[in-house]
């Protein structure tokens, strides 16, 4: 999954983006709206975390204004405004979900991986026997049980929410490695999509030079 994480404290951003990171998540964080603003523009995202108070504006404005512009990306506000009407107000302004600071990163995870599931079913089914097990982030090849690495896992996550479209390689890097994408070794993908073919089998995912790759749904 990859996130955007948008947070003006240096602490606690570093704290997030290295707990998530931790946890298998792909993390770019930002600062300012404006950058959070340039780094959405044509990017893909799974998820985004939002403070409301940044130095440039407000996170909640912000989120308001993608809403409108047609933004159906998860998001989540994250701030230290505590009140029902905040809630309220940050939850019909645009956010999926709120979290009050300071909270514990592992909720944080599990409200952001809920946030992320409502917008999937539970289990999801692809051709091959291959099916995909959201809450429990399990693999199974005709039923049984198929160990992956993280990064593996992430590349089959970032195809299989985008089952049946052709996702291009520097958007699927983009998901998977995120702003470190440019400094990745050309052929990463590659190998981990092989390794991928090899425990599941070829025929599940496809790939064409210039449209990129894609899952087939069951």
């Amino acid at each position: 999954m990859r996130v955007l994480l948008l947070e003006d404290d240096p602490l606690l951003g570093e704290g997030l983006r290295d707990f998530l990171r931790a946890e298998g998540q792909v993390v770019d964080w930002c600062t300012h709206l404006g950058q959070a603003q340039a780094a959405i523009q044509g990017e893909p995202f799974d998820a985004w975390l939002v403070d409301w108070q940044l130095p440039d504006g407000s996170g909640l404005q912000w989120l308001g204004r993608q809403r409108a512009a047609g933004a159906t990306t998860p998001a989540i506000m994250m701030t230290a405004r505590e009140t029902v009407a905040d809630r309220i107000r940050g939850l019909e302004g645009g956010a999926d979900d709120y979290l009050v600071k300071p909270f514990a990163p592992e909720e944080l995870v599990a409200r952001l991986r809920a946030c992320v599931r409502r917008h999937q079913p539970r289990v999801m089914a692809l051709a091959g026997g291959v099916s995909l097990d959201w809450g429990a982030r399990e693999t199974l090849l005709d039923g049984e049980r198929v160990s992956l690495t993280a990064r593996e896992w992430t590349v089959l996550e970032a195809l299989a929410q985008r089952a049946g479209r052709w996702v291009s390689k520097a958007d699927l890097e983009r998901l998977v490695l995120g702003f470190d994408a440019n400094a990745a070794s050309s052929n990463a993908l590659e190998v981990h999509v092989s390794n991928l073919r090899r425990k599941l089998g070829r025929e599940w995912i496809e790939s064409q030079r210039g449209l990129g790759y894609r899952v087939v749904p069951a």
